[in-house]
C-alpha cells in the first residue's frame, strides 16, 4: 500500500470517501442537495492544499460548515468514514496526516456550533 503522493491520489480519495458519505443513511441528508462533480474541485483543492502545501486555497472550511445543522454523531460519522476509505488505500505519513486533520477539522467545527 502506498501513501497520498498526488493530486491523482487525491482524487482517489475524494471520490471515493464521498460515495460512502452518500451511501450513509445519517450522513447523505446533508450531502443530498450538493451537486459533486461542482464541489469535487473545491474538495480536492483543499485536501491538496493540506497534504501539498497546493497555493491559493482560501475559503474557511469551519465559517462553511457552522451553519450546518450537524450533531456530534454526524461528526463522528464523518471522521469514522474517512479515517476507514484511508486506512483501506493508503498508509504513510500524508494518509496520517490526512487522518490527524479530519479530526481537527471536525473538532473545531464542533465546537463551535
Amino acid at each position: 500500500m502506498k501513501d497520498i503522493e498526488s493530486p491523482e491520489d487525491v482524487s482517489f480519495l475524494v471520490d471515493v470517501f464521498y460515495k460512502k458519505i452518500l451511501e450513509d443513511e445519517t450522513l447523505s441528508p446533508f450531502f443530498a442537495h450538493i451537486n459533486f462533480e461542482k464541489h469535487k474541485p473545491r474538495m480536492e483543492h483543499f485536501w491538496n492544499f493540506v497534504l501539498f502545501d497546493e497555493s491559493g486555497y482560501t475559503t474557511n472550511v469551519t465559517d462553511v460548515h457552522t451553519s450546518m445543522k450537524i450533531k456530534k454523531v454526524h461528526f463522528d460519522s464523518w471522521v469514522s468514514i474517512f479515517h476507514q476509505t484511508v486506512d483501506a488505500h493508503f498508509m504513510g505519513s500524508n494518509a496520517e496526516k490526512a487522518k490527524q486533520r479530519v479530526a481537527l477539522i471536525a473538532w473545531t467545527i464542533e465546537s463551535k456550533i
